[in-house]
């Protein structure tokens, strides 16, 4: 069973390690790829936000933001492999994070090519946050079981 777990682990968190390391390999001195599709969306989110909360948001440079998105992934994919709950926590941030704003299904009508295209890669982003929450749900409640079994108080020894 632990096997299979670990294998489980490995092909859930093989999405991301070699996604960043792509991104790392690309990232050239513009960014690469990765920050010329992000840099209009992170502008669009930036202006949004602004509109909603009324202050001027900082500039991000979008390299920056790449870098960071490949640290998350990558350190977070490496640390989940070994069943560490704080990689989970860091691909949960990346997911919660990025997916809104690099799937910005919203900002298209249903009747666009980019609608379908882009909501279909959000909802796998949500299927595979809604993965880690069950594997930091399953840690938490091993963590807790065993804290119980060792708080149990020892049987008086006879006479």
């Amino acid at each position: 069973m632990g096997f299979f777990s670990f294998l489980g682990r490995v092909l859930f968190a093989s999405l991301f390690i070699l996604s960043a390391w792509q991104m790392f390999n690309d990232f050239g001195t513009d960014g690469g790829p990765a920050a010329t599709e992000l840099a209009p969306k992170l502008d669009l989110t930036k202006a949004h936000l602004s509109s909603i909360f009324g202050v001027a948001l900082p500039n991000l440079e979008v390299k920056q933001v790449v870098w960071t998105i490949i640290a998350l992934k990558g350190l977070g994919g490496l640390l989940f492999v070994i069943g560490n709950i704080f990689g989970a926590y860091l691909l949960a941030v990346y997911l919660v994070v990025v997916s809104p704003i690099l799937y910005d299904f919203y900002n298209y009508g249903p009747e666009d090519r980019q609608f379908s295209l882009l909501l279909t890669e959000f909802l796998q982003s949500v299927a595979l946050l809604g993965a880690l929450l069950f594997f930091i749900g399953m840690k938490n409640s091993t963590t807790t079981s065993k804290r119980i079994l060792k708080k149990r108080t020892p049987k008086p020894k006879a006479a």
